[in-house]
This record gives C-alpha cells, sequence and structure tokens, in this order.
C-alpha cells in the first residue's frame, strides 16, 4: 500500500510524463538509457525523442551526461514514480472493484495518469484500502454497482 501514498503534482504533459516513465523502467532495466533507448521505448523517432528531451531538461527534470546517458533528475523521478502510482492505483481501481476489463482500464488510466491531483488520488486509494477489509457492506455495494443496479 506504500505506493499508494506517493502523489505529487505533475507538472507535466501527458508525452513528457510517457518520457519520463520510460526513462525510469530502462534505467530499472539495463541501468541506462539513450535517445535511441527511449525512442525505441516509446515507438518513436530519434528526432522527435530528442525535441522532447531537450524540453524535459530545459526544466530539470532530465540530465545528460557527456558519453549521451539520460537519466531522471531528482524532481523527474518523483514525477515518474507519481504517475506511475496513480497509474496502478487508478487500474486498480478500474479493474478490481468497478470490472471494467483490463485493456480498457490500461488505455484509460493512460489518458488520465498525470492529470489526476494529489487529492483524489488520495481518496481512491482510502476507498481502496477501505475495500480491502472486506467488508460485506462493500461487497454488496460493488456487487450492485457492477450489474448497473440490477439484483443478481
Amino acid at each position: 500500500m506504500g505506493s499508494r501514498r506517493r502523489f505529487d503534482h505533475d507538472p507535466v504533459t501527458h508525452a513528457a510524463a510517457h518520457y519520463l516513465v520510460a526513462i525510469a523502467e530502462l534505467h530499472e532495466e539495463y541501468g541506462y538509457a539513450r535517445v535511441s533507448d527511449i525512442a525505441r521505448h516509446l515507438g518513436i523517432t530519434r528526432g522527435s525523442a530528442s525535441i522532447t528531451l531537450k524540453g524535459l531538461k530545459q526544466k530539470e527534470l532530465v540530465l545528460e551526461d557527456d558519453r549521451k546517458f539520460v537519466r531522471l533528475s531528482d524532481t523527474g523521478q518523483q514525477v515518474a514514480d507519481s504517475v506511475r502510482a496513480k497509474k496502478a492505483l487508478l487500474q486498480d481501481l478500474f479493474v478490481r472493484l468497478l470490472g471494467v476489463s483490463e485493456k480498457q482500464a490500461e488505455a484509460d488510466t493512460c489518458q488520465i495518469e498525470h492529470v489526476i491531483s494529489a487529492e483524489t488520488a488520495s481518496k481512491v486509494a482510502r476507498l481502496l484500502d477501505y475495500v480491502e477489509k472486506d467488508n460485506k457492506t462493500v461487497r454488496a455495494f460493488l456487487r450492485g454497482a457492477r450489474s448497473g443496479g440490477k439484483s443478481r
């Protein structure tokens, strides 16, 4: 549950959030990230990646060393962590509580993961924590909500 509590304001666009998360994922998987790796990970051209990374460097969210290895600044890492925590939280809400398919939940959370407020994310986390207590009333409510209010 600890990851459910890391919600900061994400001062980036939808596309920029994808870059920051991609860099974090590449570092976790390989220990490094280069522009070409980021482009490949995102399925875009190296030129497009370079343009967006330039803006992220100007915002001091991304750093690049002399050998052209890219990494996240502390702030960039915080934003990436926040986006990923919100995405996991929302997917949990959509799939487990609302009964949305995983594919649809992935598509939906991709659109809102970086714009949901810290307040809303925190309240969703509290809701999920409460539901996990396996409360009989909550289970009955969820059955009704999933069936569109029709009794089963």
